[in-house]
């Protein structure tokens, strides 16, 4: 077992040496305070503190772990294997930072706790944080700081045996809505003929009234398409529906509408399922369970996924509203603007409350990429797009990771903007699971 001594062992202490040591490396530990027992112990051990006790691993700590209560953080970032890491310490360290107060800061998305510019959603995005502003958004250094942990342990000890994790991927799929004309009501459906025709659309025109009479097929019906392909490759996705009351930013299909029910339950029926809580739901809680009993009704049993509409996070209020509700896992942990790993990790992890300084059964499951994002924010070429895919799936795979897409029903059209999008997802596809 590995020995552990710190001076003050907390919340914080004992919730990111779990996540580093038995959720990552998977090495058991204990913790000690007492100088003269740590010193005598003849196993592996680590001393996080601020000074070294004898020949033992050394992480020199700052402050971060050992205070209570959120506040502006003050740190000094270093270099450290092309990565620059904040909260540099002293020479003396192992490591010339302190990867546990850093690993900290990412996964309990401390500065999203503290004053931030928000964007139009009232999100925080991506170029406020650390991760971008220091270069390594597209790293999961979390893990890659836990591996360097793990090689330390083995260099100095290397009887220790560590079992080896693997690689795994999810595929993710959010329906917005399932059609993009059909099943819409005959008021949307008038609506959108008289919006195209006051900006003399006439192409728009044709190809609504041809889905409408049924000579073409609805561009985001694309359910077919993705059974087959899935079936192909041997994978079981995750979907996330919204089924929401119609809103400014919540246009799905009416939830009483048979067909739309219908598809649910196909769905349900080869594929797990969550709910995809609605953009109203942040401002009126109590939307979020109804949504979630609607759900359930139809697909007849309990949701505990759950997947924010516009990947819209408030720390910690929007995993509260969830908890209170049983939802046990979380998958919305990325961002809209960017690629890459939001809390600097690629592995399922709890949700820590920082204002409650605690940890909860809430697991959160961070995906790296979203398609929307390189067409719609940065305007990726479909070639260009399976690029950045790869890069990511190699990310993961270098830590043994969980590479997590997330993908919509329109996106896999092959029509309009989307056009070139399915031969992404499915390169993506080969790539994640070569």
């Amino acid at each position: 077992m590995l020995l552990i001594f710190t001076p003050k062992v907390n919340n914080r202490i004992k919730y990111i040496f779990d996540v580093i040591f038995r959720n990552l490396i998977s090495i058991d530990y204990r913790f000690t305070n007492n100088a003269e027992e740590f010193k005598s112990y003849d196993g592996p051990k680590i001393n996080y503190s601020y000074q070294p006790i004898s020949d033992e691993i050394f992480f020199c700590s700052v402050n971060l772990l050992f205070e209570t209560g959120i506040k502006q953080q003050q740190f000094d970032s270093v270099k450290f294997e092309n990565i620059l890491c904040p909260y540099s310490v002293y020479k003396n360290s192992a490591l010339p930072f302190d990867p546990f107060a850093a690993s900290f800061y990412m996964l309990s998305r401390y500065e999203e706790y503290l004053p931030y510019k928000k964007d139009k959603y009232d999100r925080f995005d991506a170029i406020e944080s650390i991760a971008y502003i220091n270069g390594f958004l597209k790293k999961p250094v979390v893990n890659i700081w836990a591996q360097k942990i793990k090689l330390l342990l083995k260099e100095k000890y290397p009887f220790i045996k560590f079992p080896e994790k693997n690689y795994r991927f999810l595929s993710t799929i959010d329906i917005d809505s399932a059609w993009e004309y059909k099943q819409k009501g005959i008021v949307r459906t008038i609506a959108g003929f008289i919006k195209a025709l006051y900006a003399l659309n006439f192409q728009e025109i044709s190809k609504r009234m041809r889905v409408l009479t049924g000579l073409k097929k609805d561009s985001f019906d694309t359910f077919e398409y993705q059974f087959e392909l899935h079936k192909k490759y041997n994978i079981v996705p995750l979907y996330f529906i919204l089924f929401a009351d119609y809103a400014q930013y919540d246009k799905n299909i009416y939830v009483n509408n048979r067909k739309f029910q219908s598809l649910v339950k196909s769905i349900g029926d080869y594929a797990d399922v969550g709910i995809h809580p609605s953009f109203a739901s942040n401002i009126k809680h109590e939307k979020l369970l109804t949504e979630i009993t609607r759900l359930s009704n139809v697909l007849n049993r309990d949701i505990s996924k759950s997947r924010q509409h516009f990947l819209k996070l408030t720390f910690p209020d929007t995993y509260r509203n969830l908890i209170e509700v049983d939802i046990a896992e979380d998958y919305s942990l990325g961002y809209a603007t960017e690629t890459g790993f939001r809390a600097g990790i690629c592995e399922p992890y709890n949700f820590f409350d920082l204002d409650l300084e605690t940890e909860t059964h809430l697991k959160l499951f961070p995906f790296a990429i979203m398609e929307g994002t390189l067409r719609d924010y940065h305007n990726v070429t479909p070639q260009d797009a399976i690029q950045q895919y790869k890069q990511l799936i190699d990310e993961v795979k270098a830590v043994n990771g969980m590479f997590i897409s997330l993908w919509h029903n329109e996106s896999l059209s092959n029509e309009n903007r989307w056009v070139g999008w399915q031969k992404v997802y499915e390169e993506m596809l080969k790539m994640a699971l070569s």
